[in-house]
């Protein structure tokens, strides 16, 4: 007879199966390989995510990365101001020269002057980068600049998109493209309703062409002088990237000191359209603002440009800022004390024209001397 051995007990691992943990390898991505790399964009996203962070401001609701930002409202006794806008063909002089640190900056500040000639300071920013391929290097300099110049302003670097798209973007080549938001007091509006004849006008000196004419200006350069962005511009000891990258300037400082000693009566950004298209968006129907060319000193790459290119002397006005980047329209009586605000904040005021009792539009004074120029 046999004596039968009792059953081994149960134990935990002989009764129970537990999955096993499999390691995860990376296969190779079809979707990469059609132009697309989700991996390169999203560990590029990951390395930005502190430096965009460092711009939260006080209204500034959780951190990046979520499907949308979030912001404190303001307040029932504000308005919300938003503007987009993007950098244009100048992208395609950064990347002939390799420089992508300063074009962030440039929609910033582009969006920042938009907003405040209503009189908003800037809240939130967000911005969209598109391109045929991700390329971190070029990311990290356009947020460093984004990030730069909304440090500069105030303003909080909400969020945004960054979309790969072969077939839509030539190769090496991006688009930048900005949507800003800001809030005013609904009793601290300027609309330019006040504006009237007699009133004087103060223009702040722009950095360069800022964001617009660039298809002009590189089709002359390039095209017509054949010319590089390494070359000396003619005539200075600027190099063409240099005089074409200059960095689009914010206004907001000093009209923030302006707004805060008198009323204004009106504002402009010098933007697409020059003075002619510009400044009748904010003037009353029965007002004309009467400019006067030979009130400030045209920086020479606007007087290359007109003269190589052979631009129309009017069109030059139309097309580009002549080296006047804003203007404010105040009481006359108010004139000298603007301008010595202005000064004290190193924006190079100038006191450019004056608004008429005729229709509503722009015309130009010149100066005898200009008048020869023109017809010679």
């Amino acid at each position: 007879m046999t004596t039968k051995k009792p059953a081994p007990k149960a134990t935990a691992t002989a009764t129970k199966s537990e999955p096993v943990a499999k390691e995860v390898t990376k296969k190779p991505s079809s979707y990469a390989n059609a132009g697309v790399d989700i991996d390169s964009k999203m560990e590029g996203i990951r390395s930005v995510k502190k430096m965009v962070s460092s711009t939260a401001t006080k209204g500034s609701v959780g951190g990046i990365g979520n499907f949308g930002g979030l912001f404190k409202s303001p307040g029932a006794d504000y308005l919300l101001v938003g503007s987009t806008d993007g950098v244009g063909t100048k992208l395609k002089v950064a990347c002939l020269a390799k420089r992508h640190g300063t074009v962030g900056e440039d929609l910033v500040n582009h969006c920042v002057n938009d907003i405040l000639v209503q009189g908003a300071e800037p809240l939130f920013f967000l911005d969209y980068v598109g391109a045929s391929q991700f390329n971190g290097h070029i990311f990290q300099d356009i947020v460093s600049g984004l990030v730069r110049a909304c440090k500069q302003n105030g303003c909080a670097l909400l969020g945004g998109e960054t979309a790969e798209l072969p077939g839509v973007y030539p190769h090496g080549e991006y688009d930048l493209v900005g949507t800003i938001v800001g809030a005013v007091k609904k009793t601290r509006v300027i609309t330019g309703e006040k504006i009237k004849p007699g009133d004087v006008i103060i223009g702040l000196a722009s950095g360069g062409l800022q964001t617009n004419g660039f298809t002009l200006a590189r089709h002359v350069i390039f095209d017509v002088c054949g010319l590089t962005v390494n070359d000396l511009l003619p005539g200075t000891r600027t190099r063409i990237a240099d005089a074409l990258l200059a960095t689009h300037r914010s206004f907001l400082k000093p009209m923030k000191a302006l707004m805060a000693k008198m009323q204004i009566h009106g504002m402009a950004h010098i933007t697409g359209g020059g003075f002619v298209d510009n400044i009748p968006r904010v003037l009353p129907p029965k007002c004309q603002a009467v400019i006067d060319r030979s009130s400030w000193k045209v920086p020479p790459i606007f007087d290359f440009i007109e003269k190589v290119g052979k631009v129309d002397h009017d069109e030059m006005y139309r097309v580009f800022n002549m080296g006047i980047g804003f203007v404010v329209i105040v009481d006359r009586r108010k004139a000298q004390e603007a301008m010595a605000i202005l000064r004290k904040a190193k924006v190079q005021p100038s006191i450019i024209g004056e608004i008429v009792a005729k229709p509503r539009g722009v015309s130009f004074k010149d100066s005898a001397k200009e008048q020869q120029a023109q017809k010679a």
